[in-house]
């Protein structure tokens, strides 16, 4: 990737705007061009192989290849190629993956609504939160409560619930209405001498005083992803939800569970909301859905909404509100071969029986000196990078380090992703032991490198 750039890269910085990209320094060194993938590995164009150690965008859950799904993608193309829900009209793949949903889901499902992405999810979780609210006669219960560092996508609505400062910074977001709360990061966030449980009941008091500091009655809802993915792979503490569950109860307010990372095995459980005892009012789901190999997601609401949603569609003459690639044939006849992959292959087991070998891999790369911790849940992880471990202190200049170190692990062939000075690690769920022993080998030497780096830059100080 070093010299002038190829043809493909120089069409590429002509043609095309990168999310999540710096477009000055994109120009400099252009795209790295991924051509093909194979199991748990994708090869660019160059021929070189890399170890898919973030399944694509957390989201490639069977990793790249996979013939079943290939081929149920080929036969619903060549039956239904398109058709919508719009006006009653329904197919049977969308009917199929509604009650799959419902069986897996870790509440007691009464109706699912599809979109094409987490971010038109979480968007239609407010919009439903308001419209439900509307419909139980309570217009001013309408305030949305997130929290910092949390990330539920990239939509107006959306955007403003995520609660990191590049996702807000020149978009003029957040919007009114929207809120946020502390992050359930204990190493960073916790007190001298406070202890997890401690950590966890102050993040509810918090929560607690802001709810009746606005007023209960304008508070509609308030949305969590089980681990906060985008925020860092932040695990919570086992306290940490159920100490929230009974503030969001004792206040009328909604628990949006934002499942778009952590669902369909990813935590060890169909759902992260099983590992971290949420009781979630409603669910946005997407990502391994269809282990993306379609664009697919659903919120899925419980009797109590979709009873009142019902009641004021009949008011008002109709429910306005859908996508027009909402529920694709195409998309949801794939996240139903996709459930029954992970039902057949028994992925949640898999998972179960990996993420110790996962976590020990972490946990051992704790004690080198750039690591201040390892955090993990099921097959999710990452190395929160630190000039001084022992007082938990941060980098003078956020995300440098993380970023070096994660190009020095592409350069040994492993794709990672550095969310500031974390460097987080989500690979398909299908990955072995052996594939989780080449993922980890090379990452001593690249912390090495960036810690080398660090310290000849000045970056300690």
């Amino acid at each position: 990737m070093d010299g002038p750039l190829s043809n493909a890269q120089t069409r590429d910085v002509e043609a095309l705007l990168h999310p999540y990209t710096n477009a000055v320094q994109h120009r400099k060194v252009g795209p790295h061009v991924i051509e093909r993938g194979e199991g748990v590995y994708v090869f660019d164009d160059s021929g070189k192989r890399y170890i898919e150690g973030m399944a694509g965008l957390w989201c490639a859950g069977l990793g790249f290849g996979d013939s079943e799904l290939i081929d149920a993608a080929k036969e619903q193309m060549g039956k239904l190629p398109y058709y919508h829900l719009f006006g009653g009209k329904s197919f049977e793949p969308a009917i199929e993956l509604a009650e799959k949903i419902k069986e897996l889901a870790p509440m007691p499902v009464s109706k699912v609504i599809y979109q094409s992405s987490g971010s038109e999810a979480n968007d239609t979780q407010v919009k439903l939160a308001w419209y439900y609210n509307n419909a139980r006669g309570k217009p001013e219960k309408k305030k949305i409560i997130s929290r910092v560092r949390g990330y539920h996508g990239v939509t107006i609505v959306s955007g403003s619930l995520t609660g990191l400062p590049y996702n807000h910074k020149r978009f003029d977001l957040p919007v009114d209405r929207i809120l946020h709360t502390g992050t359930p990061h204990f190493w960073r966030e916790g007190r001298d001498g406070e202890t997890e449980a401690e950590f966890s009941a102050r993040l509810a008091a918090e929560l607690d005083e802001m709810i009746i500091r606005e007023g209960p009655d304008t508070v509609a809802a308030f949305i969590a992803e089980p681990v906060m993915g985008a925020g860092g792979v932040l695990v919570p503490p086992a306290d940490y939800f159920p100490a929230i569950q009974a503030v969001l109860e004792r206040h009328d307010v909604l628990c949006i569970d934002d499942e778009v990372i952590c669902g369909f095995g990813r935590t060890g459980n169909w759902f992260g909301a099983e590992t971290f005892g949420m009781k979630p009012t409603s669910i946005s789901m997407a990502k391994q859905l269809t282990a993306a190999y379609a664009p697919l997601s659903a919120v899925a609401i419980n009797q109590d909404m979709a009873d009142a949603i019902e009641a004021q569609s009949g008011e008002v003459g109709t429910f306005g509100h859908g996508f027009t690639y909402g529920g694709h044939p195409l998309g949801c006849a794939v996240g139903v071969k996709t459930i029954e992959i992970y039902q057949r292959r028994d992925i949640v087991g898999h998972v179960r029986r990996m993420a110790p070998i996962f976590r020990a891999k972490l946990d051992a790369l704790a004690a080198h000196p750039l690591v201040g911790e390892a955090r993990a849940s099921g097959l999710m992880g990452g190395l929160e990078l630190s000039p001084d471990p022992a007082k938990k202190a941060a980098f003078c200049e956020p995300g440098k380090v993380g970023a070096y170190a994660a190009d020095e692990l592409l350069k040994r062939g492993v794709i990672s992703r550095a969310i500031g000075d974390t460097l987080a690690f989500c690979p398909p769920m299908v990955i072995t032991e052996a594939e989780i022993e080449e993922l980890f080998a090379p990452v001593e030497g690249a912390l090495d490198a960036a810690h080398a780096w660090a310290k000849a830059e000045g970056r300690f100080g």
